[in-house]
């Protein structure tokens, strides 16, 4: 069996702690000082057989270059500390919280398997259903409850609302890989893969229409609120279709710059989060200025997940990803990472032989991260998706505080530790 072994990831405290990693996915740990520290990176003495990930080495000669101690990292690094929400050290509070999304994710999923019962075409109903079979995080179908709870008052027309959204979103999923003829989604084959095109557009089209009627018949949803969440859908469709193009036409482009990648993503993915939170807070009874609020925290969120989504894409396997790892890169991706790197002026030639290849193979993207890490191209990356992280702490900081809201502060912080 093949067991990954490398020193990757390194933790900084000033106090009596004892961590618990997962064993699945940490081996062993132990706590050393800065003089070890040192010699682990330069793999000195007990290290010199071990191996030191690259990405870990750079992290350490950025934050603690020789002659520096954690104090020093703390001063000169103050303004790249991340802000998270409160965090608390009772095992039980987290379960809480886990045990709640939980149990909103399924009230969700019910609504959903219900609306795909509707197609009693048998061909059709497979191909809707079999990206659901493929797990998620239904994010898209719990944020109207989440923030229905922490502007106003949470009913069962939220789940209603999450599950329209969440199958308007699986029917993006499948067009858009039948446009970046991606074979593989949620470790599973693309719905054109394991059907055909036709079926695959059909049912995205399926898809659609289905979310509009399940909403309309809804008992949970008063008719004045209909109109609102209508329009804001229907603007979230287009918002997101329009992206689309503007990402597939990028490939054709000889330039693209970083504000037109992010004009892109606004449309292509924010749209979406946005449009949750906006609906979410509009049938809670929330006022109009808490509407606006809502649906700024909801923009910088999907900003900042798309953002992480591109620096994940090349730091996590394919079993993790449940798609191609790397791919971004083979297909000639302009992700913000990718536009960083190509407007840097520097040397990357394992970047430069992998980019845009179809035929790259894993040792070639493998050294083209390489070259993103070491030119600071992935570490940009990651430091805009930290912008955004703290634009949308800052929309929630005008909301009034509860136990509610915190859920969307410890969602907001999730997507900052997505890298698996």
């Amino acid at each position: 069996e093949w067991v990954e072994r490398e020193i990757d990831h390194v933790l900084l405290v000033r106090a009596d702690v004892e961590v618990a990693p997962n064993p699945n996915e940490i081996g062993a740990h132990e706590w050393v000082d800065m003089d070890e520290l040192r010699r682990m990176v330069s793999q000195e003495g007990r290290w010199g057989d071990e191996v030191v990930a690259p990405w870990f080495k750079a992290i350490v000669k950025s934050y603690l270059p020789e002659g520096t101690d954690i104090d020093d990292a703390m001063r000169s690094r103050s303004n790249e500390i991340l802000r998270f929400s409160r965090l608390s050290l009772n095992p039980g509070d987290t379960d809480a919280i886990l045990s709640d999304l939980s149990n909103h994710r399924g009230k969700a999923e019910q609504h959903i398997q219900n609306g795909l019962g509707k197609i009693t075409q048998k061909r059709l109903h497979a191909a809707m259903s079999h990206l659901f079979k493929g797990g998620g995080k239904r994010l898209r179908a719990m944020l109207p409850m989440l923030v229905g709870q922490a502007v106003g008052r949470g009913h069962e027309g939220h789940y209603v609302l999450g599950a329209c959204i969440e199958i308007i979103h699986n029917f993006t999923l499948v067009h858009d890989d039948i446009m970046d003829q991606d074979p593989v989604r949620r470790g599973l084959r693309a719905v054109h893969v394991e059907f055909d095109d036709s079926t695959a557009i059909n049912a995205g089209d399926a898809m659609l229409a289905l979310s509009f009627e399940m909403l309309a018949d809804s008992t949970y949803i008063d008719d004045e609120q209909l109109r609102p969440l209508v329009r804001s859908i229907g603007e979230m469709v287009r918002r997101v279709s329009e992206g689309q193009q503007e990402d597939f036409e990028f490939e054709e482009r000889d330039h693209v710059s970083e504000e037109d990648y992010m004009s892109m993503i606004e449309g292509k993915t924010s749209a979406m989060f946005e449009m949750c939170a906006r609906t979410g807070a509009i049938i809670a009874g929330a006022s109009d200025e808490v509407v606006e609020t809502m649906s700024e925290w909801g923009l910088m969120l999907g900003l900042c997940f798309q953002i992480m989504d591109d620096v994940i894409d090349l730091r996590s396997d394919t079993a993790t990803l449940g798609k191609t790892s790397g791919s971004d890169i083979s297909s000639g991706k302009r992700t913000i990472i990718a536009l960083h790197a190509l407007s840097s002026g520097k040397a990357m030639p394992a970047f430069e032989a992998a980019y845009g290849n179809e035929d790259a193979t894993e040792e070639m993207i493998a050294a083209a991260v390489n070259d993103l890490e070491e030119s600071g191209s992935l570490e940009y990356g990651w430091k805009r998706a930290l912008e955004y992280h703290e634009a949308a702490h800052q929309a929630l900081d005008r909301i009034d505080d509860s136990d509610s809201l915190q859920v969307l502060r410890t969602i907001t912080d999730f997507q900052m530790a997505r890298i698996q």
